[in-house]
């Protein structure tokens, strides 16, 4: 009786004793900070996205409410990460001075990318849901993250413009160093011609009136809206009106004239 009492005040002795060693270890305390704030925001951000998905209907305001909680919570758990192994704010700058001048050499296509996500995000090159070419990949934008755009693509083996199945992932660096083609940014319409050859002694004028009667009759609606959101467009940017309705132009071969129908679509 008396061993086993000796034994159980050594072992709560030997706790006792752990436990004021990792209290008064400045070190592991932070540690500890850490650890626990990391899992506090895991669980805060899947309880937060989990209640936005249920609730919002939307899809694209669900998507950007769900980046944004998560961008802030990570945002938020790195600044107090940072916070708690440093006495003062001045050890933080001086902690960010010195890792940058490191990091920004081995990681330069990274920062890069980086720096891309903050242009795309705030300097509207395109969002999700967005049809856009990007390092000679067509596809629809379905994620936009902090190092890479993802995108569903189109073409390829599959004609007509539908999607081939691939998730292709492009570095947002790509919007410093190449074109970005948007096919539905501030005009979501674009222009495609029908050409017909016309034998030479036909009543081609008939043939033309015809032509862009038929245009005309399948494309009302879609020139309605395509002629507004052109009006738009001209307001925002240095561009002249046009015609934005059907239009049948005219090309000479030896052989036959070519009826070119060039009408809008949407993208």
């Amino acid at each position: 009786m008396r061993a086993a009492g000796r034994a159980s005040g050594r072992s709560s002795l030997d706790l006792k004793a752990i436990l004021d060693h990792v209290t008064g270890d400045p070190l592991l305390v932070r540690l500890g900070i850490v650890i626990v704030v990391i899992i506090a925001t895991v669980i805060a951000i899947w309880t937060l996205q989990s209640i936005v998905g249920r609730n919002v209907s939307d899809k694209n305001v669900r998507y950007r409410v769900r980046k944004t909680i998560s961008f802030v919570g990570y945002l938020v758990a790195a600044v107090i990460a940072i916070g708690a192994f440093s006495d003062s704010w001045g050890q933080v700058t001086v902690f960010f001075g010195v890792a940058g001048a490191g990091i920004a050499f081995a990681l330069q296509e990274v920062i890069v990318s980086v720096a891309g996500w903050a242009a795309l995000s705030f300097g509207a090159f395109y969002r999700p849901g967005d049809r856009v070419k990007l390092g000679g990949i067509d596809g629809d934008v379905i994620d936009v993250g902090v190092v890479r755009t993802t995108l569903m693509e189109t073409g390829e083996w599959v004609a007509g413009d539908l999607y081939n199945g691939r998730v292709v992932r492009v570095a947002n660096s790509f919007a410093f160093k190449a074109p970005v083609i948007d096919y539905s940014a501030d005009f979501p319409f674009l222009w495609d011609e029908l050409e017909i050859p016309i034998r030479y002694g036909s009543d081609w004028k008939a043939a033309e009136a015809n032509f862009e009667q038929a245009a005309t009759s399948v494309t009302t609606k879609l020139a309605e809206r395509s002629t507004e959101e052109w009006e738009r467009f001209v307001k925002k940017y240095l561009v002249e009106k046009i015609r934005v309705a059907p239009l049948i132009t005219l090309v000479t071969t030896g052989d036959w004239r070519l009826d070119r129908v060039h009408h809008p679509l949407h993208y």
